[in-house]
């Protein structure tokens, strides 16, 4: 966070060809099986900035986003971030 012209701005920074990478690199996990097993599916690769903003969104800590699966639960759910997902099986509600 700076100060700019008397207000606050966030310098969150990403770049965008390293969210496609990971996105492309769940694609390919997808399509090559790679989802896990069954007792311990690997649903998803979420990149840290995707993380970082939806803790600035919902106005929570880090640690309430490790400690409440529903949080997670929400960003499996999440249309925009399909892109992220490696295994598609429902996470429930």
């Amino acid at each position: 966070m700076i100060e700019v012209e008397g207000g606050v701005r966030d310098l969150l920074y990403v770049d965008m060809a390293d969210l496609h990478a990971v996105a492309d690199h769940c694609k390919a996990m997808q399509k090559q099986g790679f989802t896990g097993s069954k007792d311990m599916p690997k649903l998803a690769e979420f990149p840290a900035p995707i993380v970082e903003q939806y803790i600035n969104d919902n106005g929570i800590t880090f640690a309430e986003w490790m400690r409440n699966p529903e949080h997670v639960r929400k960003m499996l759910r999440d249309p925009a971030l399909a892109y992220f997902r490696i295994n598609t099986m429902d996470v429930g509600k």
